[in-house]
């Protein structure tokens, strides 16, 4: 039976059970395809198989022009179906892989000791300091929520113009909040280290009441009226939402409707990377920590160039609900704070499953500020360290940074990334987010400010569904290298990827990677180079082993004191 009599027949039958053909219109349609000139020709097609890469015979592309053209049909169909970039595919990534070991039993979290503190004689001294301390003076009472939200809004009104990081303040709900934390802790119900602390959020992250633009012009002033899950659970730890931060157009870069963000250090330069506002409002002291994403080096990247800690957790560590898609497989949420026990305490909010987005995955945090790091297998990644294209001061930070983690008793093992295989996580990214955006790239382009994305993700839309299956095969080898490589350490260092700056091709090449593989890491500054600028240093965890890395970090950073280093604004 060949397909026209099989459609012919199914029409027959659902007209005998007394249903209209109209519920058919794929099948009304190609039988209508069927009494005209084919739109796509034999020549169009061999066109078209160019640009896939691929080749056909004459018979070959012959007995596909039916088929192509009925798909054709299709897929026009498919796109006049209204998809909100909310609406995640029934498909989704796991970083795990068979056979890989995951520590599910929950252990008591522990925090370092609270320090002494005695509250800054000045607000300049008092919000450069890390959440770890703000939240001991909140704790003892010798500063209020409404007072340190009322020195973080004033560095956000006179500094956030010049450096293009605030895209709306949240004023009323900010100082709300920071009544109720003050009213809580006065009446001994203390939440814990992030009660009254304000805090600002990357402009992907729906917050009710106020607008989210995600750094696109078609989308300023539009409000989705519901909290992400990430903004409802520090709500719930009792921080004070003061801020949404720039974000670059659609999660590009540090470029958004309302310009280029800057870097706090130097004026001249951007904050790379699409968490640009939440890196340069944390470097700034105009908010006690952020909450950014990353999908392939955005948080981690203006981190380090900004000289404050950012946490990539691993896929599936925090909730993406709520929050503007770019692409499922690769998207993660994290914080961005001035310490690496900072990041800890806020990942410890955020983590875990909300029965919304379906990649999350129950695995316990297990922070243990007292872990004794020379337990740990700490790798080094040799390659990157041997690069000579940084800068004579920046390469001498990296050199000083191995003596003190040497210093520390921690005997480094080399590593090495896997040779083989390969993937352009681009292929991933872009696939993906030609379905996530094609809304306002499709129909928007012209209000867009990024010119040069939309080319970009335009180039893959005509991606084959076999290669971008591909390539995700591919990525599992790649995965199961690396889990080989991470057989033999807990965690491993490299230098950081300047990406733009000063381009390390194997840093760079780590965080490609390490963004396929799901694994997390966190940045931490190291130093300064010849402009007066920060160097960072980046540490690799196993997949959901964010408690050990976090350990080697906090022992590096303690050893140090740059984190603790801040612009003369």
């Amino acid at each position: 039976m060949n397909m026209r009599s099989n459609r012919r027949r199914f029409l027959e039958y659902f007209a005998g059970l007394g249903l209209p053909a109209t519920l058919f219109p794929g099948l009304l349609r190609a039988q209508s395809n069927e009494q005209k000139e084919p739109r796509i020709t034999k020549e169009i097609l061999r066109s078209a198989a160019g640009v896939a890469g691929l080749n056909f015979t004459e018979p070959e592309l012959e007995a596909m022009l039916a088929g192509v053209n009925q798909n054709l049909s299709r897929y026009e169909e498919l796109r006049r179906i209204p998809l909100d970039n909310s609406l995640a595919p029934p498909l989704y990534f796991n970083p795990l892989l068979p056979g890989m070991s995951i520590d599910r039993a929950t252990q008591p979290f522990r925090a370092s000791r609270p320090r002494r503190m005695k509250r800054p004689g000045t607000a300049e001294e008092t919000v450069f300091l890390p959440v770890t301390h703000l939240a001991e003076l909140i704790r003892t009472k010798q500063v209020t929520s409404v007072e340190l939200t009322e020195m973080y809004l004033e560095r956000l009104k006179r500094y956030g113009p010049t450096l293009n990081c605030v895209v709306t303040l949240t004023e009323e709900r900010g100082r709300r909040q920071a009544r109720e934390a003050d009213k809580e802790i006065a009446a001994g119900r203390y939440r814990g280290p992030l009660h009254g602390i304000p805090w600002g959020v990357k402009d992907l992250f729906a917050t009710k009441g106020y607008p989210t633009s995600w750094g696109a012009a078609p989308f300023k002033g539009r409000i989705i009226d519901e909290d992400a899950t990430v903004v409802s659970r520090l709500d719930a730890a009792g921080a004070v939402l003061v801020a949404k931060l720039s974000t670059g157009e659609l999660a590009l870069d540090d470029i958004w409707f309302g310009g280029q963000t800057k870097n706090p250090w130097d004026l001249s330069m951007g904050s790379q990377g699409s968490s640009a506002g939440p890196g340069t409002a944390t470097a700034a002291g105009l908010v006690a920590f952020s909450v950014g994403t990353e999908t392939l080096g955005s948080i981690v990247e203006p981190a380090g160039i900004c000289g404050v800690t950012g946490l990539r957790p691993s896929f599936g560590r925090v909730s993406r609900h709520g929050v503007m898609t770019l692409s499922w497989s690769l998207d993660k949420v994290g914080p961005m704070c001035r310490s690496v026990e900072d990041c800890a305490l806020v990942l410890a909010a955020i983590q875990g499953p909300d029965d919304q987005d379906l990649s999350v995955q129950t695995i316990p945090f297990n922070w243990d500020a007292t872990l004794d790091i020379r337990k740990l297998r700490v790798g080094y990644l040799e390659s990157a360290f041997a690069n000579t294209k940084q800068t004579a001061q920046t390469d001498a930070n990296d050199s000083k940074a191995l003596e003190t983690l040497r210093s520390l008793g921690v005997s480094l093992i080399e590593v090495r990334l896997p040779e083989h295989p390969r993937v352009d996580p681009l292929t991933i990214l872009y696939g993906e987010a030609n379905a996530a955006l094609s809304n306002p790239v499709r129909t928007q382009a012209a209000e867009l400010v990024r010119k040069d994305r939309t080319a970009a993700q335009n180039a893959l839309r005509l991606l084959p569904a076999a290669d971008y299956l591909d390539a995700n095969r591919t990525r599992a080898l790649l995965m199961r290298e690396m889990a080989r490589v991470m057989s033999e350490v807990d965690v491993y260092v490299t230098p950081f990827d300047y990406a733009d700056y000063t381009p390390n091709p194997v840093a760079t090449l780590n965080t490609s990677i390490t963004n396929l593989t799901g694994q997390p890491c966190v940045v931490v500054p190291h130093g300064f180079n010849e402009k007066g600028n920060p160097t960072s240093l980046t540490f690799v965890g196993r997949v959901f082993g964010e408690a050990r890395m976090l350990a080697a970090a906090r022992a590096y950073q303690e050893a140090t004191d740059w984190h603790l280093k801040h612009p003369k604004m």
